[in-house]
């Protein structure tokens, strides 16, 4: 937005807080200067904003005169938890709103159980976490939850996710609510705490793009663990497509493995071949112990040379994949995240990337792995609910909640 000015009409308390988040304009005369509005009616806004408790004012550096004073977000106001869900296990954080993770646990839990107990016994985790990172239960604002599946991003739900039976169009957000409100208690006293559910290789691309890669405007995370799936951000902004179900890789199908059965029902998808899942199959049959990706990884990290092998390989036939993504979308950053996602992996998709792909798409690209590493999801998934609850509509109509 630079210094253009925007229309006076269009800029809401929400809007004036967007320029502020953003860094756009962090002193009255700044946002004077971008939005067109007069002193006072800057004044009012911020006081909304003053008085919800959402902003901090820091003394800025002097250029001769009386120093200028700065408006920032205050990211201690409120807290978040988020909740990264994997296949055999999960992750759940309280962080603040600046994606500062204040306290975590980590636990066995089995997707396959389905929603009911699973959500249930997350829940069960929340009261310690808050108590954990010295927060009420009444400063959370907010729970975001990252699943290994494709969502519908306006209903919450999980939509036909081949790794996780019994969630098909299950209602997450109202069963995660009623739970926290059971374990937990009431929210900030905005009504029931908001729940915002999205999949788990979008949060991981958001997170690691903020924290890493802001200047990158085409940027694809793809994640390999026990299934295969990529996010993808553009401008900023997380692209899902039409229903959630963009970066669903892992079940475009390879023509010559017309035989090998995947988890979605069809036969020859990459998953099925190149994931956590598939290599643990393959490395069983060889008599090592292994039943996910996870198990794999172990055996990366222990320096098993079939292990080594056939994770090269599968970066190979996830390389055959990645092409077609690169040539398509031309982005700035490819990064590779998961349990698979180390150097075999990452050598095997490098020699069919840049063998295939035309030198002018791979000429300005990036291939990366993950630096947030564990902690992606939960960030991300705490990144999604800072800015539902922050985008200038949502904002507004919570500072008219706030002043009742």
């Amino acid at each position: 937005m630079g210094d253009v000015t925007m229309a006076p009409s269009q800029v809401s308390a929400g809007g004036l807080l967007e320029l502020i988040r953003s860094g756009r304009a962090n002193t009255r005369a700044d946002l004077q200067r971008v939005t067109g509005l007069s002193r006072s009616t800057i004044g009012q806004r911020l006081d909304l904003l003053n008085r919800a408790g959402w902003l901090r004012h820091t003394a800025g550096a002097s250029t001769g005169g009386r120093p200028s004073h700065r408006i920032v977000f205050d990211p201690t106001h409120a807290s978040v938890i988020a909740v990264d869900l994997e296949t055999r296990h999960a992750r759940a954080a309280v962080l603040d709103l600046a994606g500062t993770i204040l306290a975590e646990h980590t636990a066995p839990l089995n997707i396959s159980d389905g929603p009911d107990d699973v959500l249930n016994q997350l829940a069960c985790w929340f009261p310690e976490l808050i108590a954990a990172a010295g927060v009420e239960a009444t400063h959370v604002c907010g729970i975001g939850l990252s699943v290994p599946g494709p969502v519908d991003w306006e209903t919450g739900q999980v939509i036909q996710p081949p790794i996780m039976p019994g969630w098909d169009r299950y209602p997450v957000r109202e069963r995660l609510q009623k739970a926290y409100a059971h374990h937990v208690g009431p929210s900030m006293g905005e009504g029931p705490v908001p729940v915002f559910v999205d999949n788990d290789a979008n949060l991981m691309a958001l997170a690691e793009q903020q924290a890493n890669h802001r200047d990158c405007s085409a940027f694809v995370l793809v994640k390999v663990s026990t299934g295969i799936g990529a996010g993808v951000v553009v401008d900023g902004n997380v692209y899902r497509g039409i229903d959630g179900g963009a970066g669903d890789i892992g079940h475009i199908r390879l023509h010559d493995q017309p035989d090998v059965l995947c988890m979605c029902g069809f036969h020859g998808c990459l998953a099925a071949v190149a994931s956590g899942r598939a290599l643990a199959r393959e490395l069983t049959a060889l008599g090592l112990d292994s039943a996910s990706g996870s198990d794999v990884k172990r055996l990366l990290a222990e320096g098993h040379p079939d292990a080594i092998r056939l994770a090269r390989e599968a970066g190979r036939r996830a390389g055959e994949v990645l092409v077609t993504i690169v040539t398509l979308l031309n982005p700035g950053v490819l990064m590779l995240a998961g349990d698979l996602s180390g150097v075999p992996f990452m050598t095997g998709v490098r020699e069919l990337l840049y063998q295939r792909a035309i030198p002018r798409t791979t000429a300005n690209l990036q291939v990366v792995t993950s630096r947030l590493g564990d902690h992606a999801g939960v960030i991300g998934a705490a990144s999604m609910v800072v800015e539902s609850l922050y985008a200038p509509d949502r904002a507004d109509a919570r500072l008219d909640r706030l002043a009742l």
